[in-house]
């Protein structure tokens, strides 16, 4: 993995992080263990809660098409009352706690909670329909019958529920894996609380510290030291890591803040523990692990939901952009088989999410013999090894378009991201990683086609460290701003951004 320079928390800059560390035989053989499947249980909490909603609804027009067909469609009362009692249901079984990990697996307890859930909602349906008056309006033998078949369904539903999620659970579908940094008593205390959780999904892999006296042992509460905090960096690049929880104290601070200037760049949430801290705030100062105070240092700029949004954007809108484009890619295919020998497109390897090798599909715009794989070289104005089709869709940015292919069938990259670049590109002769502080910290999200950087002008050449370092900054903007919105916004703006070519050659 290349070199990653950190960006300095407190104005100073750490030491640069070797390209690869071989870390503990404990680490390694970590890193070498196949990962789990996995799944958010915010994501499928969320999910269960709209099949229900979807089986409530369902059942309440079956039984309409069963008893009251002749009545026509859409009877605008039933339909009503139908997605009425369906939400209320939803809103009943949150407040009793029937949505949660923990929940699904226990099906007698929720199986009880969903009748009496189920129950609440006709009871005080049949109420509202006696003190309104509105009682005639509405088929009892209906309500009995979407009474039994809707709660039939969902019990059913239940059952199926925790046989999956039991499993699920023993697989470490739901598992947030989870590194402490720091040594001694205070981290043993802080695995010691953790592990008194039953269901807060964390599972220990491992402790990092930078210590290697007394102060720090080789194994704390049970758990190996994998290795130092540089150590650590290297670990998430390789493998599956969700957390990472401090248990430095708050008055090392220079410690901790040269810690954390090595792992801003990760894209995994960063914690620091507070149930041992004689520093008291109020309650909601604090986030938790079940009980367990943490303060937030770090968050994943996209996770649960956010990810799902994104992966559909991604999927739908490319699909779309394909379909509107492949004319004009067409076209751009036979023109580069007619101007110069060769194939049609060019891959390249370059990080991706997570300094992650990935490669990127372009149109070729250079002579075959001349191709640059590693763009060792940046391309300048007028460049002999650029073909004369080259030119005009390097300027255009037509010679990106093939990267819809890896938006939509690889899932590489998304339409809207901070661009990614080729392993050895450079500005003024450096490495981008070596100009800017925290350069691998735009590789926290996906790598996009366009992005904020791309539409306010920063495309193109990169001669100077300013340009690179103005890149960056955009990059960052976007990560910690992303929204649908926000990604439409860039996608909009995109077409207008490419008439401007004084940089694109």
């Amino acid at each position: 993995m290349a070199a990653a320079s950190t960006i300095a928390v407190d104005g100073r800059v750490a030491p640069p992080r070797p390209e690869r560390r071989a870390g503990t035989p404990t680490a390694e053989g970590v890193v070498g263990t196949p990962a789990a499947k996995r799944l958010s249980p915010v994501v499928m909490t969320g999910a269960v809660r709209i099949a229900e909603f979807a089986l409530s609804v369902l059942s309440g027009f079956v039984v309409y098409e069963w008893y009251l067909a002749e009545r026509g469609w859409p009877d605008l009362n039933y339909a009503v009352g139908v997605v009425a009692l369906a939400v209320a249901t939803i809103v009943v079984l949150q407040g009793l706690g029937a949505y949660s990990i923990p929940a699904f697996r226990a099906f007698a307890r929720t199986g009880l909670r969903l009748f009496g859930g189920w129950s609440l909602v006709f009871l005080l349906a049949l109420a509202a329909l006696f003190l309104l008056k509105a009682g005639e309006q509405f088929s009892r033998v209906w309500l009995v019958g979407w009474y039994g078949l809707g709660l039939v369904l969902l019990i059913a539903e239940r059952l199926a529920l925790a046989f999956a999620v039991t499993r699920m659970t023993r697989a470490g579908w739901f598992d947030r894996r989870t590194a402490i940094v720091g040594g001694g008593p205070v981290a043993e205390g802080m695995i010691r609380a953790l592990e008194a959780q039953s269901d807060t999904g964390i599972r220990v892999v491992g402790v990092f510290d930078d210590r290697g006296d007394e102060r720090s042992s080789d194994v704390i509460a049970g758990y190996p030291k994998l290795g130092t905090v540089d150590d650590l960096v290297d670990y998430t690049r390789r493998t599956q890591l969700d957390l990472v929880i401090f248990t430095v104290p708050l008055s090392a601070e220079t410690r901790l803040l040269q810690m954390l200037s090595k792992l801003w760049v990760l894209p995994i949430d960063i914690r620091l523990a507070a149930n041992t801290s004689k520093l008291r705030l109020r309650p909601r100062s604090y986030s938790y692990l079940g009980s367990v105070p943490v303060l937030d240092l770090f968050d994943k700029p996209m996770a649960d939901w956010d990810l799902v949004v994104k992966w559909l954007f991604d999927r739908i809108v490319g699909g779309l952009l394909v379909a509107a484009l492949s004319p004009v890619m067409i076209a751009v295919a036979i023109a580069i088989k007619l101007d110069s020998r060769g194939p049609v497109f060019f891959r390249q390897k370059r990080y991706g999410f997570n300094n992650e090798l990935i490669e990127v599909f372009k149109f070729r715009s250079m002579y075959v013999d001349q191709c640059d794989v590693t763009a060792s070289k940046l391309v300048t104005k007028d460049d002999p090894r650029v073909t004369r089709v080259g030119r005009f869709i390097r300027k255009t940015s037509l010679d990106e378009l093939p990267q819809l292919l890896n938006v939509v069938l690889k899932g590489d990259l998304s339409l809207v991201g901070p661009r990614p670049h080729a392993l050895h590109a450079k500005a003024a002769n450096q490495l981008y990683d070596q100009v800017v502080d925290g350069y691998f910290a735009r590789h926290k999200v996906k790598p996009g086609i366009t992005g904020w950087a791309q539409i306010n002008g920063w495309r193109g050449e990169t001669d100077t460290q300013e340009k690179i370092q103005r890149r960056v900054e955009h990059d960052l903007y976007y990560i910690e701003h992303w929204s649908v919105f926000f990604d439409l916004q860039i996608l909009a703006a995109t077409p207008l951004a490419l008439f401007k070519t004084e940089n694109a050659y």
